[in-house]
């Protein structure tokens, strides 16, 4: 340590300090539910993301071993990976793991953010950036304790490879050549959507090289291991081409070929894909469609999972504004200082394809703000530093200063996350009914929710799901609606039909591959497979034929229908995606479905908001100024042994409306007829089902478990 400078020294404390300053503020969230059982599982916190079940399924299967076939568990993929090496040779538990490793990973952003600042001889600014960066809205939103998911490195990386970029310009040194390259190859495998982003950074380059430093051949040996560590090759191959190439570029005697090679890497590019997988990831966001049209086949329309997506719809200024920078004004500023500190240092203008995808938050979607937080925490933190030190040359005024307007800029960000107060994705007694159910099913059983609970359902019961975080699109989602929102004969056959139509879709693809020449396979989505095989040509028949006696596939395996009481919350979105005409693309007339829980008596009128009222003693319902009769009032309450209680007025049998009550739940809700008769209404809320088609497995308030007969 008596060896390093006082520079290094002060970059050392400052990366401590901004460092154990991001972990504490994460840490208040464990304070605020210290002891709160309904979120603790096995003595310790859930994940409070959904996504986070997925990699701990992964890992948890890496460290088993065992992962059946067509399970979709991610054994191969990086986040998975680094957990199970963390959970093999750390002395904490696995759920203590999953729960903090986003704390202690995400906090390493105040790494790349200090050293820029450091090449800038502005170590102040440095800390001032790396304080706010680590805890701004966004960030800490999607980095939080329990917010397990790529997101906790997706900024990192990028910003080490800003950092690179900036000291390899600035240094002409080769070492930043291969730890460009490392970055590159570490951000692939851990997320390999970052082919957009690393195309723009090599874009900058490219344009700053032609325009200011053309004559530098450091730029071209930048340029061209850039582009040899993107190219869309497997992992291992790049690594050997950036090795080879990093060793030609430290000879002198290969400096002759270094144009050659950038021409050769280019040439890479395009050969093994170019533009075709950066135009497809950001198209989805960008052009998103209410209506999927599958142009093949039958033609079948479908609902794009896009317009249900918060993350990806557009957002207003203000709430865009607070989540880069914590508050509108900070932001504005924040701005001005990126303008005077890329003016003063134009390697800064590197970051730029940062702030555009941070900026394409505003129209494509609140999950890119993030992209920008770093950045404009360094404009912010550039403007303090020049002002006050143009104010100012008392050290005492200057860090005062520093520390007041630091602290001004903290402020909103902190309020933030002490309100924060985010659940985790499932309550205890939910995760309960499904730790029992790893007992009772197997692991090539079927449990049919909505995507949503995917990613849990198969971590805590290890069984398989038809749809999930990462297999939603409009024609997975169709079914899963369906079944949820249709009657309970409907929904029992559609689910036998598609469970064995995607099993057997599977051995279809696994015997193709097994062939020495394997067949272009004409394979569409499962309700259309359906339709031609029972000798439709329209899918609406089909779908009409679920009513009558038609032959099911044989049965292979069991499945079980999860179903959750916060479904209830989402009711209407789960319902869009079979409210569609599957062959001309027309949205039904949207059932109606209202649920209050916030409504006051008073005379007899029960007001439940939002121009909904209940008249008991007249039987009538009023939707704003329409009067309804009631065709029957259902009351729900548990008794003392935790039993359900169903009781049942008829009221008016003419009317389509009917009100449920559902005492424990403080819940009313209001809903046609065709709604009361849904699988999920039935089974969940009134606990009525077929004994035909259906078998109780387990049950609580919070979630019902249900057993396929057929």
């Amino acid at each position: 340590m008596n060896n390093l400078t006082s520079e290094t020294k002060l970059t050392i404390l400052y990366i401590f300090i901004a460092f154990a300053f991001s972990v504490a503020m994460r840490m208040i969230w464990v304070y605020q539910f210290n002891g709160y059982e309904p979120f603790m599982f096995n003595g310790q916190f859930m994940i409070n993301t959904n996504d986070g079940y997925f990699w701990a399924e992964g890992a948890r299967d890496i460290l088993s071993g065992v992962s059946q076939e067509n399970d979709r568990s991610p054994i191969t993929l990086a986040a998975s990976q680094l957990t199970a090496i963390f959970a093999y040779i750390l002395p904490f538990s696995f759920e203590s793991i999953i729960l903090y490793m986003s704390v202690f990973l995400s906090s390493l952003i105040v790494i790349p953010i200090i050293l820029i600042a450091k090449n800038f001889k502005n170590l102040e600014m440095g800390l001032i950036a790396a304080l706010l960066a680590s805890i701004t809205v966004s960030y800490y939103n999607r980095t939080m304790v329990g917010y397990y998911d790529t997101d906790m490195l997706n900024i990192v990386f990028p910003m080490f490879f800003l950092w690179s970029i900036i000291w390899g310009i600035n240094t002409n040194q080769n070492r930043y050549l291969i730890i460009v390259a490392i970055d590159i190859l570490l951000y692939r495998w851990w997320y390999p959507q970052s082919y957009a982003l690393e195309f723009s950074f090599f874009s900058l380059i490219l344009l700053y090289t032609i325009i200011f430093d053309r004559k530098n051949l450091y730029n071209y040996k930048l340029l061209a291991i850039i582009m040899i560590a993107m190219i869309n090759l497997d992992g291992l191959i790049r690594v050997a081409l950036v090795l080879g190439v990093f060793y030609l570029f430290t000879q002198e005697k290969f400096q002759k070929y270094v144009f050659y090679i950038f021409g050769a890497s280019i040439v890479a590019f395009f050969i093994t894909g170019g533009f075709t997988p950066i135009w497809a990831h950001l198209k989805g966001y960008l052009f998103a469609k209410d209506v999927i049209v599958n142009n093949e086949g039958l033609g079948l329309h479908f609902y794009s999972v896009m317009q249900t997506v918060r993350e990806a719809g557009e957002i207003p200024f203000e709430v865009f504004a607070n989540r880069i920078s914590g508050h509108s004004i900070t932001f504005i500023l924040s701005l001005v200082g990126y303008v005077w500190l890329a003016y003063k240092h134009r390697v800064m203008l590197f970051a730029l394809p940062m702030i555009g995808l941070g900026f394409l938050a505003w129209y494509g979607g609140l999950r890119f703000t993030i992209y920008a937080v770093p950045i404009l925490a360094m404009g912010i933190a550039f403007l303090i530093t020049e002002l006050t030190s143009k104010i100012t040359d008392k050290k005492s005024i200057k860090y005062f200063s520093y520390f007041m307007l630091t602290l001004a800029i903290l402020y909103p960000n902190y309020k933030h996350i002490d309100n924060y107060k985010t659940p985790t994705v499932f309550n205890v007694d939910e995760v309960k009914i499904l730790d029992k159910l790893k007992n009772i099913a197997d692991r090539e059983d079927y449990v049919i929710a909505w995507w949503d609970y995917g990613y849990p359902i198969r971590y805590y019961s290890d069984v398989k799901t038809l749809s999930d975080g990462g297999k939603h699109s409009g024609s997975v989602n169709f079914v899963p609606s369906f079944i949820l929102t249709n009657t309970q004969q409907q929904a029992a056959k559609m689910a036998r039909l598609d469970v064995e139509y995607t099993e057997n879709i599977f051995k279809i693809i696994k015997e193709n591959a097994e062939l020495e020449k394997p067949k272009k396979l004409n394979i569409f989505s499962n309700i259309e497979e359906m339709t031609k095989d029972y000798g439709f040509y329209d899918t609406n028949d089909f779908l009409l034929s679920l009513e009558t006696d038609i032959e099911l596939p044989k049965k292979t395996r069991d499945i079980y229908f999860y179903l959750p009481f916060k479904m209830l919350n989402i009711y209407p979105t789960v319902k869009m995606f079979s409210n569609i005409d599957l062959m001309y693309g027309n949205i039904y007339e949207r059932p109606f479905f209202f649920m209050s829980r916030n409504y006051e008596t008073k005379d007899n009128i029960t007001d439940l908001g939002r121009g909904v009222s209940l008249d008991l003693n007249k039987k009538i319902v009023q939707i704003g100024s329409n009067i309804i009769p009631i065709r029957r009032f259902v009351r729900t309450a548990y008794n003392d042994k935790m039993e359900l209680q169903v009781k049942q007025e008829l009221m008016n049998f003419s009317s389509n409306y009917s009100v449920i009550f559902m005492k424990n739940y403080n819940t009313i809700l209001v809903l046609d007829e065709d709604t009361f008769n849904s699988l999920y209404i039935q089974l969940m809320v009134l606990e009525r089902y077929d004994e035909d088609l259906f078998e109780r497995v387990l049950m609580n308030p919070h979630a019902k478990i249900y057993k396929l007969k057929i």
